[in-house]
């Protein structure tokens, strides 16, 4: 009985470790899960089974594809063209943004008014006016949903908009928003008719078909259709998230859109967060199939309990100028740190597993390679792989300044000593590395030559890059990118720069550790 429980060891081993090397064509991934396999065999087995592999399901797959099939078909009758607008950039940059383009489907586009948020404060300020003042549809897409402190405000805001007739969504990650499904605020916008979709349920189950661990980590927002929001800010009070970890509160910049033209940056993410909604369930996919045979210009779920409006023109009764938009909350002037920028050209990059590829690290790859003056990053977690650890390497060393912003200390174990094995190789490079002390900077940014601007959602690691779902703004225009520079060397300001004999004088015992904490890297 041993010699047969050996014999199908064996074989489990061997099988696992051919299908690791067919399967991952990231060398450091397939190394990571042979070290766990061979040291740890059985959790090794175990873990590979669960979580080896991106599945994120094969209904749930059928059903993005039909999502988008159907949204694409009823762009091209009515003549809505998503994939165009390269001639707007400069020859420089329209082979970056065809990487984008030829796995999203969305295009540049151009005309827009852009309002970097960069304080908590204004973001919920911003945002309460917006859904206050909304006609026709809220659709709001998070990662994590913490109904504690100001987010209570942003939810009652919502129910409000509901009950006076506005069609209201709701789209929260299963695992991220664990607090908000078990709240009685979840019960409390289901009953006043807001439409609360849990994306991406786990279960034990589910395990058997998908991995769990893929996560929905998009933070959208779209309102009556010319107003989006996106960033790193999830929809979370700092002032009561998760002030247990002794990492001070998080830090994160949002980015206010606005345009009025038929297709824009606000229409691509109405089409991202309405094809997440319908991939969610068969009543969802129905629903939508419903309201586009019916459709009335507008990229977004219909509600059948909610009279839908045909007239345009309705978009615009009751609402403010420009200018008392912008800057007049609640009946009182708001003074923002940053003026709202216009015409900004930009390009929409959502990412997900088996469906965009990896557009986002091609993307980042590539300007990173192309940049002529200076990279500058903003990142809660740093966990490159060789590849993209080479182009910043090998930038700095030809004379680019490359600076690195990110936390002195961070929420994950594993993560922050897994990070700190890269700095030594970063410093001999001449990349500069800037720790900041001011609370969990979660900003993700990426500045390059002052031109261009990488500003979402996704960490500078492998789970971003090729697990979660994702998105974020490729920003062309030099005014806005000189924002989002500026609110980096805000962050400067409140770092200590790391220096290469410093570190060096660790102790051996510390590099070992970090070294070993290197080779789970591409899992992290």
């Amino acid at each position: 009985m041993a010699q047969l429980g050996l014999l199908a060891h064996v074989v489990m081993m061997i099988l696992l470790t051919l299908r690791i090397l067919s399967v991952q064509r990231n060398v450091g991934v397939a190394i990571a899960w042979l070290v766990i396999l061979f040291t740890l065999p059985l959790v090794g087995m175990v873990a590979y089974l669960l979580v080896g592999e991106p599945m994120i399901g094969r209904r749930y797959l059928q059903r993005t594809e039909q999502a988008r099939a159907l949204l694409n078909e009823m762009a091209q009758r009515e003549r809505l063209i998503f994939d165009q607008g390269q001639e707007l950039l400069p020859e420089t940059y329209r082979g970056v943004s065809r990487i984008g383009t030829i796995w999203t489907g969305f295009g540049v586009y151009d005309n827009h008014k852009m309002k970097l948020l960069t304080e908590p404060d204004e973001i919920f300020n911003q945002l309460l006016h917006d859904i206050h003042s909304a006609q026709r549809v809220i659709l709001m897409e998070f990662y994590i949903v913490y109904p504690e402190g100001r987010v209570c405000e942003v939810l009652d805001a919502v129910i409000a908009a509901a009950q006076r007739g506005v069609e209201c969504h709701l789209l929260a990650d299963s695992v991220g928003s664990f607090n908000f499904f078990n709240s009685s605020f979840y019960h409390k916008l289901s009953h006043a008719g807001v439409i609360v979709h849990q994306s991406l349920p786990v279960g034990l189950f589910k395990t058997l078909f998908k991995r769990t661990d893929l996560r929905n980590h998009r933070k959208i927002i779209v309102i009556d259709e010319d107003i989006g929001y996106t960033g790193s800010f999830n929809l979370v009070d700092p002032a009561y998230f998760k002030q247990d970890k002794d990492v001070g509160q998080w830090i994160d910049t949002m980015v206010r859109i606005k345009s009025r033209k038929p297709i824009s940056i606000v229409t691509a993410m109405a089409k991202v967060v309405v094809t997440d909604i319908g991939a969610e369930s068969n009543s969802n996919l129905d629903a939508l199939n419903q309201r586009i045979n019916t459709y009335t210009r507008k990229l977004y779920m219909m509600n059948p309990r909610i009279n839908d409006v045909n007239d345009s023109a309705d978009r615009v009764v009751g609402l403010m100028t420009e200018a008392e938009e912008d800057w007049i909350i609640s009946g009182e002037v708001v003074s923002a740190p940053l003026p709202a920028v216009e015409p900004v050209t930009a390009q929409l990059i959502p990412s997900a597993p088996q469906v965009t590829a990896h557009v986002i690290y091609n993307t980042l790859v590539t300007v990173i390679h192309r940049a002529d003056e200076r990279i500058q990053i903003t990142t809660p977690y740093f966990v490159p792989d060789e590849a993209l650890l080479g182009a910043l390497t090998t930038a700095a060393k030809r004379g680019v300044e490359v600076t690195l912003i990110i936390p002195k200390t961070v929420d994950s174990f594993m993560v922050q000593h897994a990070s700190q094995a890269y700095y030594e190789e970063l410093l001999e490079a001449g990349v500069t590395i800037a720790l900041f002390r001011g609370g969990l900077l979660h900003t993700k940014t990426v500045v390059v030559d002052d031109e261009y601007c990488l500003f979402g959602t996704v960490n500078i690691d492998m789970r971003s890059f090729y697990l979660n779902m994702e998105v974020s703004l490729a920003i062309y225009s030099p005014a806005m990118v000189a924002q989002v520079a500026a609110c980096q060397d805000s962050y400067l300001n409140h770092c200590e720069i790391l220096c290469l004999e410093q570190w060096q004088q660790r102790h051996n015992f510390k590099r070992l550790f970090d070294n070993g904490m290197r080779l789970f890297s591409p899992l992290l």
